[in-house]
């Protein structure tokens, strides 16, 4: 599972690149300015963070709430498992389309505009998904909520980089991967709470419509949530400058900053970013040569991928799905992949925790061992499996082995990939192809998410042990690729990224 790119749009920064000032501020050269003693965090900024992270909410629940619903949809629709797959994927090429378009709406329009645009294209998805009669305009709304799930990929966490103190950015920042892990936690409660009132199956009726079509429409609520509260907030002040609003500007950095920050600095250096930066081009990415990938562009599309090939997504998209193939029922099954979204919810939380005190590396490395071991523990648990008269289960020892070492695996990416890649994706480039390279690797992302997610129903019904040993193998390797080939950037600053 993604979570929100860093990124907003197709521009580079001499100074802090698109994350709106870090604790020292460049001046292009490599040197830096000390900041003023950091501000406290007060309640109006802790609420403008949490404001903006509602669109990682509604990228978390739009992204999982499927997992309640496929069965069902399979059941209206009479679809196989290629058509599913394709079906539920269909979010994601939206979301990469969605990323990139995100970043250039952003510096056009203002990340609130923006933020207002997603929560519309949310709504629209939800009530769309809600009364689809075909797989082909199911399909289409999923893409119309994967182009939202993009937009706020990359307006939220960028625009509370940019309102947030120096001091307090990581944390404030985090609110983001947090809102996303609780969107897919509630959308696990909803599914599960809907599927009660229909009597434990997604595929009955309340108050007239299946219950896979209220799973994927309770969406709109906090949609419009999200689009009321967008009006609440004040625009970035790195755009305001930009276009030029200097006064405005000045008012939302006190307001956020507090009396102790020289606001006319800040003022200052964002213009002075801002006289700096220049469009970056795809050539930019290229070495000298221009024949491949600068190794740090590629070091970044390979964290990405990795994310992804470890099969989270597989969990949280088709979970309900892999626990009635294996013998357990529908009630069941959602109550499961609810317990999966808090011990997500769990996880998360400690990344945060740790992540600017043990650093990123180690995160990853304990991340990745974790999650090789667990999932190789619930391949082999599958391998159990038995299949009489058209109906697989599982041994219960073996089945509660199984669920105890999935969940393991949900809370070791949680507390390590979950959170450090999106950082790292952050940090890691160069100020100058900052914005374009994460693009990149967010793009490669989406489309390594796209892969796993459309194959798993072929996969699974091929051998769920295979698919799962495939996951733990990119665990494995992911070992090797961390530990050779990715740097540590806990306490450096963006501007020694070079």
């Amino acid at each position: 599972m993604t979570s929100s790119t860093g990124s907003t749009g197709g521009k580079s920064s001499t100074g802090t690149g698109s994350t709106g000032g870090t604790g020292v501020t460049g001046n292009g050269d490599g040197r830096g300015r000390t900041e003023a003693p950091a501000p406290a965090v007060t309640p109006r900024i802790v609420f403008i963070a949490a404001a903006a992270a509602l669109g990682g909410f509604l990228f978390g629940y739009d992204s999982a709430v499927i997992n309640g619903a496929v069965t069902g949809i399979q059941h209206d629709f009479k679809v196989g498992s290629g058509t599913t797959g394709f079906m539920v994927a269909a979010a994601l090429p939206g979301a990469a389309a969605g990323a990139l378009t995100g970043g250039w709406m952003a510096d056009r329009i203002g990340r609130i505009r923006a933020m207002q645009i997603a929560a519309v294209l949310f709504t629209a998805s939800g009530v769309g998904s809600m009364f689809a009669f075909h797989t082909w305009d199911l399909t289409l709304w999923r893409i119309i909520g994967g182009f939202a799930i993009g937009i706020a990929s990359v307006i939220g966490p960028a625009y509370i980089a940019e309102v947030s103190p120096p001091a307090y950015r990581g944390r404030l920042t985090s609110f983001q991967q947090l809102a996303i892990v609780l969107g897919i936690a509630v959308s696990a409660l909803v599914n599960y709470l809907i599927g009660l009132a229909a009597g434990g199956t997604n595929t009955e009726h309340v108050a007239g419509l299946a219950a896979w079509r209220w799973m994927l429409g309770a969406e709109t609520v906090p949609a419009v949530v999200y689009g009321v509260l967008a009006t609440m907030l004040p625009e970035s002040p790195r755009y305001l400058v930009a276009i030029g609003e200097d006064e405005r500007a000045r008012t939302v950095l006190t307001e956020v900053e507090g009396a102790r920050t020289v606001v006319a600095d800040r003022i200052a250096e964002i213009r002075e970013q801002l006289a700096g930066e220049v469009k970056p081009k795809l050539t930019d990415l290229l070495t000298r040569s221009r024949h491949n990938l600068l190794p740090i562009v590629w070091i970044g599309i390979g964290l990405s991928v990795f994310q992804q090939f470890v099969g989270i997504n597989v969990i949280f998209y088709y979970s309900s799905l892999l626990w009635q193939s294996v013998g357990i029922d529908t009630s069941n099954s959602l109550l499961i992949s609810m317990v999966s979204a808090v011990v997500n919810i769990a996880g998360t939380i400690v990344a945060m925790a740790l992540v600017d005190r043990v650093g990123r590396r180690p995160l990853l490395l304990f991340g990745s061992g974790g999650m090789a071991l667990s999932l190789g523990l619930t391949a082999w648990m599958f391998s159990y499996s038995t299949r009489v008269a058209g109906k697989t289960t599982l041994p219960k020892g073996h089945g509660i082995t199984a669920l105890l070492s999935a969940n393991a695996y949900v809370f070791f990416f949680a507390m390590s990939w979950g959170v450090v890649v999106w950082v790292l994706l952050g940090e890691m480039f160069p100020n100058r192809i900052r914005a374009l390279a994460l693009s990149v690797a967010a793009c490669a992302q989406w489309l390594a998410n796209w892969l796993v997610t459309v194959s798993f129903p072929s996969l699974s019904r091929w051998s769920l042990t295979g698919a799962y040993t495939l996951y733990a193998l990119a665990a494995t390797i992911s070992v090797p690729f961390v530990y050779y080939l990715v740097k540590e950037t806990k306490g450096k600053t963006l501007e020694s990224m070079g």
